[in-house]
């Protein structure tokens, strides 16, 4: 039993930190009965048993006014009197004395913005701040300390205020469409500007193909008939299927040659004899 307990008591403790920031060290709001019940029962030490029910680091408070209604209850409430003084006090701001219930509920407020874990055995300040979001209640019973799950209307606030997240508020719709309106201006400015240097853009391109027409018309490029005979390599000779039968042609042609030269050689060197030897 004390295992699901302690289960069902992180549980509540998650719900609270997650919907409505409560951190640690989490801070305990006592009043008078809630302190007169620890010390009958003897529930002590008071901040090790509590920061057990709550699973955390605690800090433990009390107000001016519950110290001075445990102080009006006279002998019987003395032990707890002394006790309490020995807490921390939360601001309350009454410069009158108010009851231990009004109190509280005016330290809560209406959204528990000090995030105070209520301590109290009093039922109808229970139920009373119940109906307020964002206040987690300790109570006891006997030698036990337990946590109230969180009320129906805590649990539909939560959930009203997660949709509400989800949708876009009034200001958030008109913040929007400031921002669609510049961006819709921005865009036909850019449009025009496009549009402007398209308009240039082409009429540069019709000069320049104009220009490009007359350069080709008078001027034109000659164009090479043929290959530079300076970079073409020579012609290879193809070998002779009869290099033997050449040979012999090269030789008969050589000899003819040379018998030529001979006889126009002896008829020069015949021709002046001749006359020498005439009377």
């Amino acid at each position: 039993m004390r295992f699901k307990r302690q289960k069902r008591h992180r549980r509540v403790v998650r719900f609270y930190a997650a919907c409505f920031g409560f951190r640690q060290p989490f801070k305990v709001l006592c009043d008078g009965t809630f302190v007169h019940h620890l010390l009958s029962n003897r529930i002590v030490p008071a901040d090790n048993a509590l920061a057990k029910t709550i699973g955390g680091p605690i800090k433990l408070f009390t107000t001016r006014c519950v110290l001075s209604e445990l102080k009006a209850l006279g002998q019987s409430y003395s032990e707890a009197f002394d006790a309490a003084s020995r807490l921390l006090i939360a601001r309350c701001d009454h410069e009158r004395r108010k009851s231990a219930e009004a109190c509280i509920s005016d330290v809560i407020g209406e959204s528990n913005a000090e995030h105070f874990f209520v301590a109290t055995q009093d039922t109808d300040l229970r139920k009373k701040l119940q109906e307020i979001p964002g206040v987690p209640l300790v109570y006891g019973l006997r030698n036990a300390l337990f946590m109230e799950q969180p009320s129906v209307l805590q649990r539909q606030f939560v959930k009203s205020s997660e949709e509400e997240r989800l949708h876009m508020s009034e200001l958030e719709r008109d913040l929007l469409k400031k921002r669609k309106y510049r961006v819709e201006t921005e865009e036909t400015n850019e449009d025009r500007g496009l549009g402007d240097q398209n308009l240039e853009t082409q009429a540069m391109k019709k000069r320049s193909t104009s220009n490009e027409l007359k350069d080709k018309i008078q001027f034109k490029r000659k164009k090479a008939k043929g290959p530079n005979p300076l970079s073409c390599k020579k012609k290879k000779e193809n070998p002779s299927q009869h290099p033997v039968s050449e040979k012999h042609k090269k030789d008969n042609d050589s000899a003819a040659e040379s018998r030529t030269r001979k006889r126009k050689r002896s008829r020069k060197a015949k021709m002046p004899a001749t006359t020498m030897g005439t009377p």
